[in-house]
């Protein structure tokens, strides 16, 4: 699932230019010859380190699991376990 969401990125990039003008010049034809996966709604955000797709945190690109576990051993700076 990682290497086909790092594919659907490429093409997202490649046709970005060519997806831009033909949606300024109002040909919807043209886009719907575009690959489907080239589409910037298709992308999903995932955890680098294992790939799941709910649970994931944007400021540290993982998931709320892998934040926890990560966070309980010390490897993320300046997170502790909060108790008051």
């Amino acid at each position: 699932m990682k290497a086909r969401e790092v594919k659907r990125e490429k093409l997202v990039a490649k046709y970005a230019v060519r997806r831009e003008a033909l949606k300024k010049a109002g040909d919807y034809a043209g886009l719907s010859l575009l690959p489907r996966n080239s589409s910037p709604v298709r992308l999903h955000n995932r955890c680098k380190l294992t790939g799941r797709p709910r649970g994931y945190m944007r400021q540290f690109g993982i998931s709320r699991v892998l934040f926890r576990q990560m966070a309980l051993d010390g490897k993320i700076a300046g997170i502790t376990k909060s108790s008051w």
